[in-house]
């Protein structure tokens, strides 16, 4: 198929150098991320613009292992498995909950993290107590999130937002009911947010995993031994520890 030297399939050698330019480098393990979902990823540290987060401690260990340098990309969560399977991350870490439609499009780790649905709402709303009460309820969700499919199954009025952080805003400013989100997230969020309040409801469990594209065989091969490492020598136990409530 080679042309000459020169010139190859219609592109110029220049042009050629500057595409391999632009190719992923083979010792960077490109992690995607949607960093607003504390503590799995989020942005702070001391300058104040790192991306820190238990999934962003586990694939750091994850690249070591593998003999690369983690690079992370901060993206919209409803973008990362476009992203994946374009070829511009490598690995998707945003604390994704494994379901079939997802299976569908990419190949998932062994479950790392088990969590569940739960309800923020204002202190001074008393009307949810079980799960039919959110019927008709105006729910606010982050997009493409668990929270996002589940809604639409108890309400038509759900309105989605690019991060959790921005649903909670609105749900503080009385625009929604209140916000579907996942547990640990939510929890965080309480944190610093007293005047709301948290719901458990009859969800049921949801697990997280870190997706790859579907031909990266032997990528999903590494996280699931790096994994059953860290759970083994208790250094999974120890973030555990360090970032869970």
């Amino acid at each position: 198929m080679k042309k000459s030297v020169l010139f190859l399939g219609g592109l110029s050698l220049v042009s050629i150098l500057m595409l391999a330019g632009c190719s992923k480098p083979s010792d960077v393990l490109v992690v995607g991320t949607n960093a607003s979902f504390p503590p799995f990823e989020y942005v702070g540290g001391v300058s104040g613009d790192e991306i820190n987060g238990f999934d962003i401690d586990l694939a750091r260990q994850i690249a070591e292992d593998a003999g690369k340098t983690l690079k992370i990309e901060n993206m919209k969560f409803d973008s990362l498995i476009v992203a994946l399977n374009a070829g511009k991350i490598d690995v998707i870490a945003s604390g994704m909950t494994i379901t079939p439609d997802r299976q569908a499009s990419v190949n998932f780790s062994d479950p790392y993290y088990e969590a569940t649905q739960v309800v923020l709402m204002s202190k001074e709303n008393n009307s949810i107590h079980n799960v039919d009460d959110l019927t008709g309820k105006h729910i606010g969700v982050q997009l493409g999130s668990t929270g996002d499919i589940m809604a639409k199954n108890y309400s038509e009025d759900v309105t989605a937002f690019n991060t959790g952080f921005e649903a909670i805003m609105e749900l503080k400013n009385g625009k929604v009911d209140l916000v579907l989100f996942d547990s640990e997230p939510a929890a965080s969020f309480l944190d610093k947010n007293p005047e709301l309040k948290l719901i458990k409801l009859d969800f049921a469990p949801e697990f997280y995993g870190f997706a790859v594209a579907k031909e990266k065989v032997e990528l999903i091969k590494s996280i699931n031994n790096t994994l059953s490492t860290m759970k083994s020598n208790g250094q999974y136990e120890a973030l555990v520890n360090q970032y869970m409530k």
